[in-house]
């Protein structure tokens, strides 16, 4: 991709015998937010640190701006899934000598964190030592820390884990706010909501390798496209018209076989006689959640195929697995 804000070229990745990334490929525009996705292991983490010039790669190039990582050209934010920050120093003390570190005068950098911390409900909290904040209040420290300098790109590994879905909620729009003033975004999550909200594309890795490369849409349509979220009451009753993909207490969603129709007429038409008690139904576009259950197998415990679409879209996308 001409311009790309990050470029992965032919990047493998072995330690020892065993290969945890192999032969990826993938770009990000500049001003893009970009999910990297993956179940455990699949490489998301490696491919960062290889990106960040923490370890160095078997193989393949990885570049930031046209060039290989430099510390010296600032301008980026990584907010790593371990925390990082001095236990035994109080958090307005780690904020202050962070921003220094970032080029901020102490000043600037001292009141730059008093209002982030006032707008994250930590301002009492400014003089406790780090260790005595809970997980999700050392989290909001470490993203404040991440963004104080307003850097044009922001790597953020699994941003809100710990995080109630207020606190999630206040930190996405601190990622939406650095996203609207141009900033290049990088998110490692699990939350798949997050995904649907922020992401203009993604990445989804699977053994080292590229499964799925697209918007959210293409990555959808691929997957099956169209579900039938239904609102009902009891069991779903067997059907040659749909497979139930999950059903979590009210509300199950249903994938129609090839043959069913686009609106789910018949679907719903079989649900209401065979005596379903429903309350709602929609189709809409098949939840990234239940493309994690088709690529990664949770539901039967085996690996699923990945869909012969996604695979020839990856082709002509620079993705490779």
């Amino acid at each position: 991709m001409a311009g790309a804000s990050i470029s992965v070229q032919d990047f493998v990745m072995r330690f020892g015998e065993r290969t945890v990334v192999d032969g990826l490929s993938f770009d990000i525009a500049p001003g893009e937010t970009f999910g990297l996705l993956g179940s455990n292991g699949s490489g998301k983490t490696t491919t960062i640190r290889a990106l960040l010039g923490i370890t160095t790669p078997t193989a393949g190039t990885l570049t930031i701006d046209g060039h290989p990582y430099r510390p010296a050209a600032g301008g980026i934010g990584y907010l790593p899934e371990e925390r990082g920050l001095y236990r035994k120093e109080s958090v307005i003390d780690v904020m202050t000598y962070f921003g220094v570190l970032r080029g901020l005068p102490r000043a600037a950098a001292t009141g730059w964190s008093m209002d982030y911390l006032a707008r994250v409900g930590l301002a009492d909290r400014a003089k406790l030592r780090i260790d005595k904040l809970s997980g999700g209040q050392q989290q909001k420290v470490q993203l404040g820390i991440t963004i104080m300098d307003r850097p044009r790109l922001l790597i953020l590994d699994e941003p809100t884990k710990g995080l109630d879905p207020v606190n999630r909620r206040l930190l996405l729009d601190l990622v939406d706010e650095r996203k609207a003033d141009g900033a290049t975004v990088v998110l490692v999550t699990h939350h798949m909501d997050e995904v649907e909200r922020l992401c203009d594309r993604i990445l989804l890795l699977k053994d080292g390798g590229a499964a799925a490369y697209g918007t959210v849409a293409e990555v959808q349509d691929a997957f099956g496209g169209a579900v039938a979220k239904v609102s009902l009451s009891g069991a779903v009753p067997p059907s040659d018209r749909y497979r139930l993909a999950r059903h979590e207490g009210h509300v199950a969603y249903l994938v129609p076989r090839p043959d069913a129709a686009a609106d789910g007429s018949d679907i719903l038409a079989e649900l209401v006689t065979a005596g379903v008690h429903v309350t709602g139904f929609e189709m809409r576009r098949i939840p990234l959640d239940e493309i994690f259950v088709q690529l990664y197998g949770h539901d039967a415990g085996t690996d699923a195929p990945v869909p012969a679409r996604m695979m020839s879209s990856m082709t002509g996308s620079g993705a490779a697995a």
